[in-house]
């Protein structure tokens, strides 16, 4: 079975890790963690314990991928 096509999505093809990565570039894990106030971007913060605790936790992974679409419009108003 082919996966459907999803060229309107812009989280298609993307990591969770190329998500997070980006975030923390573009705002930095403090403003990360005031956007977003979950303990693995307020202590101690990494990639690897961010998607430690995003794989397992919908809600937050939620939270993280619709920031990411923010951002990026953000972005593209320049």
């Amino acid at each position: 079975m082919n996966p459907t096509p999803q060229p309107r999505n812009p989280l298609h093809g993307l990591t969770l890790e190329a998500i997070v990565t980006a975030l923390s570039h573009h705002y930095g894990w403090q403003e990360l963690g005031q956007r977003i106030p979950i303990r693995c971007f307020t202590t101690d913060p990494s990639i690897a314990s961010s998607l430690k605790f995003l794989r397992k936790t919908p809600w937050a992974r939620e939270k993280v991928e619709s920031l990411y679409l923010f951002m990026l419009r953000d972005l593209r108003r320049g």
